[in-house]
């Protein structure tokens, strides 16, 4: 009875399946094997198709067994005699061709495989969708860490739900139905314990750190008018009394949760502290009931409350991109009002790339071949005219819907509410503390 065709292939199914697996397993536990997509081929895919070679056997045997109950002939395996030269050449043949179909096929797998491990592939494939994190990525402090390694991960349990997650978000783009811009993924981001400090260590001491923050005015001479301060990161070590500054709270021993009530968790009515000893401290904003904090989410605080958009980031305000590109040197203050003509037309609302970069390049030479900007160098300005539609290009896609402010960044509180989601002196406790607001805590301005 197992010798139906169905059987057969059945059991050369699970035969090959089941080497594979161990011979992959093998290299898993050796440590050859770190490509996540092909973590889903050998252990998902793989085992897939050894369940499916054991239920084809006995679908076999039950198709064998009605046809010898109808009387009919049983199926018998084709007689090889390898004494024969021609069935000897002929088997010689098939084995070499398997073979050779097994490592082109192999070969092919492998490098598909590496190329949707790749953050082209993640960002490119789906252009439109991607094309905003893409593009921020690209120039973002991670450009070289790989989609993969923070939104998938190691282990069975994330590639299925990432990937779970991932058919998901394919049927949204068939169907054109993907939301425009995309949201920041807030509620399904891997812990940062599983990502950020597998290479940033929350215990490293940093102490004071100076930050110069740029800014020009609007004036002919641009003039530079920036803002020093000294910004306390401090350390979040574990050693008694030795966590302080802004990573205070990334200590492991200072719990800290809290609960949003909105989708981008920058609404925050609720603080729970237990610190190393076991005591708890609760703050409560304003009015809030008990209600509202059940009906909230609940979180414990990490890394990414704060650093939320660790390389996906996008300037907050045409002015700050303008800023930063005058302090790197992309674009000349030897330009009469040059600041200030960039913001303009960066502030402008374009239909669609091509019509932006269009008419950011037609209002700029227009300006300066004015009274305006009488004088001024075509070389100068050909540059200019560069550095403005990079900037556009950088943080504005229309076709997304993503413009300046899209994509809040809470590192900081100027362009977002950031740190006085909670610092604001109106996160109170029973006893009367609150949550300081003191600007002293963070930084200096000098």
């Amino acid at each position: 009875m197992t010798r139906h065709p169905l059987s057969i292939a059945g059991a050369w199914l699970v035969t090959l399946s089941a080497f594979v697996f161990l011979f992959v397993l093998f290299l898993e536990l050796v440590g050859f094997h770190t490509n996540p997509y092909l973590g889903i081929v050998f252990f998902l895919i793989l085992p897939a198709f050894f369940i499916v070679g054991l239920l084809m056997i006995p679908a076999g045997v039950i198709l064998e067994r009605r046809r010898l109950a109808k009387g009919l002939q049983p199926h018998r395996l084709p007689k090889i005699d390898l004494n024969n030269p021609v069935q000897q050449r002929a088997v010689g043949i098939f084995i070499a061709l398997s073979v050779v179909n097994v490592l082109i096929v192999s070969l092919a797998a492998y490098r598909g495989v590496e190329y949707m491990d790749s953050p082209r592939f993640c960002g490119q494939v789906c252009h439109t969708v991607m094309e905003p994190e893409f593009v921020a990525n690209q120039t973002g402090p991670h450009a070289r860490v790989a989609c993969v390694d923070c939104h998938i991960g190691e282990g069975a349990a994330s590639f299925v739900y990432y990937k779970l997650n991932g058919l998901r978000q394919l049927v949204h783009l068939v169907r054109d139905t993907y939301p425009r811009p995309v949201p920041s993924p807030v509620f399904n981001l891997r812990p940062a314990r599983n990502t950020c400090e597998m290479c940033h260590w929350s215990e490293k001491y940093h102490g004071d750190k100076a930050v110069t923050i740029p800014s020009y005015g609007d004036d002919e001479k641009s003039s530079e008018s920036p803002t020093q301060m000294t910004v306390h990161v401090g350390t979040g070590s574990t050693s008694p009394g030795a966590a302080s500054g802004a990573h205070w709270h990334a200590n492991p021993t200072n719990r800290i949760e809290f609960v949003s009530t909105d989708e981008k968790r920058e609404t925050i009515p609720y603080v729970r502290m237990t610190d190393r000893d076991g005591k708890v401290h609760e703050y409560r904003a304003g009015e809030v009931t008990d209600a509202q904090i059940a009906a909230g989410t609940r979180r414990q605080m990490d890394c990414i409350d704060c650093h939320n958009r660790p390389t996906h980031a996008f300037s907050a305000s045409a002015e700050r991109a303008v800023d930063a590109a005058i302090a790197r040197g992309d674009i000349a203050r030897t330009l009469p009002f040059v600041r200030k003509q960039a913001v303009e037309v960066l502030t402008t609302d374009y239909p669609d790339r091509n019509t932006g970069d269009r008419t950011i390049a037609e209002r700029l030479r227009t300006f300066y071949a004015g009274a305006g900007g009488a004088g001024s160098n075509k070389a100068d300005v050909d540059h200019l005219v560069a550095a403005v539609q990079q900037v556009y290009g950088r943080n504005v896609f229309p076709a997304m819907k993503v413009t300046w402010g899209s994509h809040a960044n809470n590192l900081g509180h100027t362009d977002s509410p950031g740190c006085f989601r909670c610092h604001d002196d109106e996160h109170k406790s029973a006893d009367g503390r609150v949550i300081s607001q003191d600007c002293e805590l963070c930084h200096a301005i000098q």
